[in-house]
């Protein structure tokens, strides 16, 4: 019974052990998940840090470019050739021909863009994605208005408390205005609302669950950071005990961070045609069928240097030999990098097809928005509606989604513009989006007489005709959303 017993405890321990291991990304995992985050302009200056910094890895020369097209036709949304059978265990099973990058044509000078929000208005578009009372909303659209253009926090939060009262007449106190800034560091991008650039990059290092330095980045951000600002690595390699190789990972892992958030969603970028560089084009013709590429850009498959391969080969023939102490560094740093880059280009493939199949089922999901481009043809969809059709768990998703953009026929978009939310009830029937909502309530306001212009209780009785349910509280909060003033200023 003992011996039982024991076995039993043994067979635990091994199942925890074995629990722990699969929670640990490997390395080829947490380079997936860098190079999935990274835009196209992002990856172009990766893929070409990395050719530099490795001396085995080329381009490949003279390799043609596939389509890299998925066909939608009719109303299933079938796929087309390239566009099926996506179960693939692993990049071992993945096609050669998927294996290699595909270019798709360059965006024309003149394309409108879709999506053209401030880095104000972005935010505020997340806060329907939380449960806010109407205090908390009011006073979270207060404090983004009071970010810096890098998107964190400048002023103190006594001195905020104090502005609010005497400019805007809202009074609050310190303890409740701390509570909605813990509400919008969790808004993206991860670092927003940070109230110095320590806490900005801790915020984004605690979002990053699965890096596997997040423990050690953390010590370095909160124990060690006079040492970090002052760059004393020797000291924090000391004091955490730490190899030559850890210090090195934890620099490369502290570059990736960013110090101005804000960045990443400011008006300029979203705004200025000839900064932004679609990551899918989709493209429709008068039969309904859809094509969508991806966008690899100007570039060349990679592969390792063959010279790398003959010189491994050359020493395995010699393993009989004794060799000399410089010979076996040679043989050592070769492997080191040919490993190094087999990895990167097989992460390369991953990426690859997680982006195309996440873009497919967007635009199955989709279908009625990439034939027309009228937004009020967007549908309720999640982040699990696309991670149940795709294949993927939501943080793949996620991950694919942001930061990325498509280039359609009726403009360039965020994929973010396609997750759109469950407003209201219409004709007992189906589910409007709130993009629906708000072209009702421009439509009307378009033709109201504008030396009477109508109240938010009238856009709420007419919305009603229409078979839209509102209450004068969320047309308003529609109408600020708009951009669209208050009755009397529209006279």
């Amino acid at each position: 019974m003992a011996q039982d017993n024991k076995q039993t405890q043994q067979q635990v321990q091994v199942q925890a052990q074995q629990q722990v291991q699969q929670q640990t990304l490997t390395p080829q995992q947490v380079m997936l998940v860098r190079l999935t985050e990274m835009p196209i302009e992002a990856l172009q200056q990766r893929i070409e840090n990395e050719c530099l910094e490795n001396p085995w890895l080329e381009k490949r020369e003279g390799v043609d470019e596939e389509s890299g097209t998925s066909g939608f036709s009719g109303d299933s949304g079938e796929t087309g050739d390239s566009g099926t059978e996506y179960d693939y265990r692993s990049e071992d099973d993945i096609p050669d021909y998927m294996l290699r990058p595909t270019y798709a044509k360059q965006v024309p000078e003149n394309v409108e863009y879709g999506d053209t929000l401030s880095f104000y208005d972005q935010l505020k578009a997340q806060m329907p994605d939380f449960d806010l009372t109407e205090r908390d909303q009011m006073l979270l659209e207060y404090l983004i208005g009071e970010l810096d253009d890098s998107g964190l926090l400048g002023k103190p939060l006594y001195q905020i408390v104090d502005e609010a009262e005497i400019y805007q007449g809202i009074s609050t106190t310190e303890a409740e205005m701390l509570h909605v800034l813990g509400i919008l560091q969790q808004f993206d991008p991860a670092g927003v609302g940070a109230r110095s650039l320590q806490e900005c990059l801790i915020l984004q290092i605690k979002r990053d669950e699965k890096n596997p330095y997040q423990s050690l980045l953390l010590k370095v951000m909160e124990k060690y950071y006079d040492d970090f600002i002052h760059k004393r690595w020797a000291d924090i390699q000391r004091r955490l005990k730490l190899s030559a190789l850890q210090v090195e990972e934890l620099k490369r892992e502290i570059k990736r961070l960013n110090p101005r958030p804000g960045s990443s969603l400011g008006e300029k970028s979203m705004v200025i045609g000839h900064q932004i560089t679609p990551d899918f084009i989709v493209d429709t013709d008068e039969d309904g069928h859809i094509t969508m590429q991806l966008n690899g850009g100007n570039g060349s498959a990679l592969m390792i240097s063959p010279d790398a391969t003959e010189k491994l080969e050359a020493y395995a023939k010699q393993k009989d030999q004794q060799l000399t102490k410089a010979v076996q560094e040679d043989i050592r740093f070769t492997r080191e990098y040919v490993e190094r880059g087999q990895l990167f280009i097989d992460a390369l493939a991953q990426r690859r097809e997680s982006m195309i199949r996440t873009m497919n089922a967007i635009i199955k999901l989709q279908r009625p928005f990439f034939l027309e481009g009228d937004d009020t043809l967007l549908k309720p969809m999640k982040l699990e509606d696309v991670s149940e059709l795709a294949g993927y768990d939501i943080s793949t998703v996620s991950r694919v989604c942001n930061s990325k953009y498509v280039q359609t026929p009726f403009g360039i978009y965020s994929l973010k513009h396609f997750f759109t939310h469950k407003a209201v009830q219409k004709d007992d029937a189906e589910m409007a989006t709130q993009r629906q909502v708000m072209a009702s309530i421009q439509e009307l306001i378009d033709e109201e007489d504008k030396k009477n212009p109508l109240s938010d209780e009238k856009l709420a009785t007419m919305l009603k005709q229409k078979g839209f349910d509102i209450a004068r509280r969320t047309i308003a909060k529609y109408r600020e959303l708009m951009k669209i003033p208050i009755a009397r200023m529209r006279k």
